[in-house]
């Protein structure tokens, strides 16, 4: 490839499993009456938006690999097993196939260990990814037709003070970005989280039925709501100001480091971002927004 490589979108992708479940895919063992269908269709659009980007590689960060010890990257060219998720293996028994852009992988870990973050990468072939890699790239394309690079979650704005974790993460996204530039790819970004996560403790019976959907908590709405007028304002910065604060009072998913991450590697957009759709899963607030950069 010529010239300098480019970020063209970032997408706030959440994964509930239930999303899947709902879609009925042949690589799902579970059978679902659907349900969840403001968010199905808000994913719809993504689909059309990756048809007309047309990258070269998707890269996503997950809340559900988690590696205490350092920041990683899949860096096995293709993986294949059955991811289930341990809290409702019910709903997502998933066989899954997917090729994964080692070079890009790498690149992105060198430019990460030059930032003075730990980093290393996965080279386990038997490697079983998590159900939130999975169900983000596979609402986002289910083909499986484009390269993925698949970043793990260091988890230190939990166990270190939020500002600490967050700045590693920033420090994450301009290493991102970075290797990005150098590889003359074009590449879209993927957030993999929820916003306000209270969630219910029992589940409905059956999963899907909507009539018992609904946001757990009425203050972790609110500022979902608040939170998402903002980015469709194009004020990211107001966004990062308070983010502590909407992580403490929401409970809200994007601590673990996937937002800022993006947003970092995205160099902060004040462009308005494009809200798809919004809708909760089990009580949780998810989002399903875009930042396009280039044609």
């Amino acid at each position: 490839m010529s010239g300098e490589g480019k970020i063209v979108a970032g997408f706030v992708a959440p994964h509930p499993p239930h999303l899947v479940y709902a879609e009925n895919p042949p690589q799902n063992e579970p059978r679902s009456e659907g349900g969840w269908e403001t968010l199905r269709w808000a994913y719809d659009h993504v689909r059309r938006a990756i048809n007309e980007l047309k990258p070269d590689v998707l890269l996503v960060h997950s809340p559900h690999w988690i590696t205490q010890v350092g920041h990683h990257f899949l860096g096995v060219k293709h993986l294949k097993g059955k991811s289930v998720d341990p809290i409702f293996p019910n709903l997502f028994r998933y066989n899954f196939d997917m090729q994964i852009d080692v070079d890009l992988a790498e690149a992105c870990c060198a430019e990460a260990e030059a930032a003075g973050l730990v980093s290393q990468m996965m080279r386990n072939p038997n490697f079983r990814v998590d159900y939130g890699t999975i169900t983000t790239l596979h609402m986002v394309r289910p083909q499986w037709d484009i390269p993925v690079v698949g970043i793990s979650a260091n988890n230190s704005p939990y166990y270190l003070q939020l500002g600490e974790g967050m700045e590693q993460m920033e420090r994450l996204g301009v290493a991102t970005r970075e290797a990005i530039r150098k590889s003359g790819k074009r590449a879209v970004l993927l957030a993999s989280n929820t916003f306000s996560h209270y969630h219910f403790k029992e589940e409905p019976v059956p999963p899907e039925d909507m009539s018992r959907e609904h946001p757990e908590r009425y203050d972790g709405y609110k500022w979902d709501v608040r939170m998402i007028n903002l980015m469709r304002e194009g004020k990211i910065r107001e966004v990062m100001d308070l983010f502590p604060q909407w992580v403490d009072e929401a409970f809200a998913e994007v601590k673990s480091g996937a937002f800022p991450w993006m947003m970092s590697a995205m160099d902060y957009p004040t462009i308005p971002a494009v809200l798809h759709g919004y809708g909760s899963v089990i009580g949780t607030g998810n989002a399903v927004m875009e930042w396009r950069l280039a044609a």
